[in-house]
């Protein structure tokens, strides 16, 4: 049996996502076609199916927050593919109180580089970086245990520590 990675996983929710976008099929039926093969990963078709409802349920709310970011853009030449990552990484960072922030925004920026243009990764990490900063503001993300903002990453990205600054006189 395969176990798919979370990364794959996204990349699944954002092609339903962007599936669905298009079409206005029922979520239901982009949901068989695209997750088909990871209905027997009983976790992994689960986590994937909610990120995509939370992402269509929220929409409107997240979609303010992007805006906000994106003042100076217009929003509706924001390619696709970036504002569906946009939604997702803000769903994840409120509504997945597992997964850390920045583990969200990493894989993110990934996918947004294999799928999206050759600026999304920076434009994506510079928006969702900035939400990331007013959500923490506002006490507005909620995380427990291992998925707190300020804790080491999630277990499905390792931890490599951050290099030390050169103290001066030494």
């Amino acid at each position: 049996m395969t176990m798919y990675k979370r990364r794959l996983i996204r990349e699944k929710a954002l092609q339903a996502l962007y599936a669905y976008e298009l079409s206005k099929e029922p979520i239901t039926d982009v949901i068989a076609n695209v997750f088909g093969e990871l209905k027997s990963q009983k976790d992994d078709f689960e986590f994937a199916k909610k990120l995509v409802a939370e992402v269509i349920h929220h929409e409107e709310e997240v979609e303010k927050y992007i805006r906000a970011k994106v003042a100076h853009w217009e929003f509706d030449r924001i390619a696709t593919v970036d504002r569906l990552l946009l939604r997702m990484g803000i769903c994840e960072m409120l509504y997945f109180p597992d997964i850390p922030p920045k583990v969200t925004i990493n894989e993110l920026i990934e996918i947004a580089k294999t799928f999206s243009t050759e600026k999304s990764g920076k434009f994506i990490n510079g928006v969702l970086d900035a939400i990331l900063e007013e959500l923490t503001s506002a006490d507005s993300i909620k995380k427990t245990g291992r998925g707190l903002i300020n804790e080491s990453p999630h277990p499905e990205q390792p931890h490599s520590p951050a290099p030390r600054k050169p103290v001066k006189g030494k």
